[in-house]
């Protein structure tokens, strides 16, 4: 059977309360365009679908002349496939988990530990920390992507300060003062930042449920009155008050950056970076791990204290959190996605409609793509036999194989490849 080394893959879907719903979500919409016979329920949540061979979402393959396994099964005994390189450095494992996301109410303000943290958390707490790895991740936009990520540059936070005397409340005035006599020394910004912060979040759930009713009050009232409400970041304040009233993390709008992304924009968390997802469809990759520190947005698991002592406190612009996508010099129709951690690559393909024949290019390590727009008939010597891509078609290349691509749609083809280039 190892002479099979390309083959299509039925993925797994995860319905959490957060998730787009319908065929109001991209990813139920990639579910159907792969499989017109799946069935959708119009009032479910789609929240994300994975690709990969994390226990808690195998994928399984979709070949009828490969006994029914799942992605993981197949690795564990063909380690080969993922590449020489990969296979001893990554344990015989796949390094990454590939998701699409579709995000209708905000998901929690958290963080993802270091390698050596997730250790230590898994160690202590494992019903709340399931494995020891790290989890850096990055997000490219489908549709128009809104989160949270990192913290503001500390001048907009001291804006807020003065401006929205609810959020000061929770600060307190010296540690507010402390904030603004470090300005131009980023070292005492950065303790006072995590002083602020710290203090915020652990705030007495009476104090902070007051003041938060007071500030949607205000807000409210204001915005009732047709006045401006940005000096508040009311727009987004109410949103996120009428997803999870009384809850800590509305405020930490205040702290941190707002991005909007548009489709092919990307944003890179890595470890301690503090972040939300807020709105919008995904393409995401990150390392094969579930660590989670979480501390507001949220009803799971809550771990403050943590979450306070592990973020990075350096203030920096929104414009700083979109990450670079670069051509690819041997293929114009390749973009880039490869950020500072040896687990994962990401490629955006972006095939013309003047193109009708396209390669995918062999790599040295297993990959994984999805087609998002567009049709094509695949032919591979390592595939037992032509297979036809669309929309919502997943796709397995072993480490070494090319696919030769028969576009058929008029208007080319957008895929996206995640892979491990070490």
């Amino acid at each position: 059977m190892e002479e099979v080394r390309v083959f299509p893959l039925s993925c797994v879907v995860q319905q959490y309360a957060w998730g787009k719903v319908g065929l109001d979500s991209e990813v139920a919409k990639l579910v159907v365009g792969g499989d017109p016979q799946a069935s959708i329920e119009g009032d479910k949540p789609y929240a994300e679908l994975w690709m990969g061979a994390h226990p808690k979402g195998d994928a399984l393959i979709k070949d009828n002349r490969i006994s029914q396994r799942t992605l993981g099964q197949w690795i564990a005994d063909y380690p080969g496939c993922l590449g020489a390189k990969v296979k001893d450095t990554f344990h015989g494992q796949l390094p990454f988990l590939f998701k699409v996301l579709s995000v209708n109410t905000a998901l929690s303000i958290q963080a993802h530990p270091t390698r050596e943290l997730a250790a230590r958390l898994h160690a202590q707490f494992p019903e709340h920390y399931p494995d020891n790895n790290h989890k850096p991740e990055i997000a490219i936009a489908l549709t128009q992507f809104e989160g949270l990520c990192g913290f503001r540059p500390v001048e907009e936070i001291i804006a807020f300060l003065k401006c929205v005397p609810e959020f000061h409340a929770l600060v307190g005035k010296e540690t507010s003062e402390e904030l603004q006599n470090s300005v131009g020394d980023p070292a005492r910004t950065s303790l006072a930042l995590k002083k602020c912060f710290t203090r915020m979040m652990n705030s007495e759930k009476k104090v902070f449920v007051d003041q938060l009713n007071m500030l949607v009050k205000r807000v409210s009232e204001e915005a009732a009155a047709g006045k401006d409400i940005s000096g508040s970041n009311g727009e987004l304040l109410l949103r996120l008050h009428s997803q999870y009233p009384g809850d800590i993390g509305c405020f930490s709008i205040y702290f941190l950056n707002r991005i909007i992304l548009r489709p092919g924009e990307a944003m890179f968390l890595s470890a301690n970076e503090p972040h939300a997802y807020l709105s919008g469809d995904c393409v995401e990759c990150m390392a094969c791990s579930d660590n989670t520190v979480r501390a507001g947005l949220t009803p799971k698991y809550i771990d403050v204290n943590t979450l306070c002592e592990m973020l990075n406190y350096k203030p920096a612009p929104a414009s700083s959190k979109i990450f670079p996508c670069v051509q690819d010099s041997s293929d114009p129709c390749v973009y880039l996605y490869d950020p500072p951690i040896p687990d994962f690559t990401v490629m955006r393909i972006q095939v013309p409609s003047s193109v009708k024949q396209y390669t995918v290019s062999p790599l040295d390590c297993a990959s994984i793509l999805l087609v998002v727009h567009g049709e094509a008939s695949a032919t591979s010597t390592a595939a037992l036999s032509d297979i036809t891509l669309r929309r919502g078609s997943v796709l397995f290349i072993s480490a070494n194989e090319s696919v030769s691509l028969h576009v058929t749609s008029p208007s080319g083809m957008t895929m996206f490849r995640a892979c491990c280039l070490l």
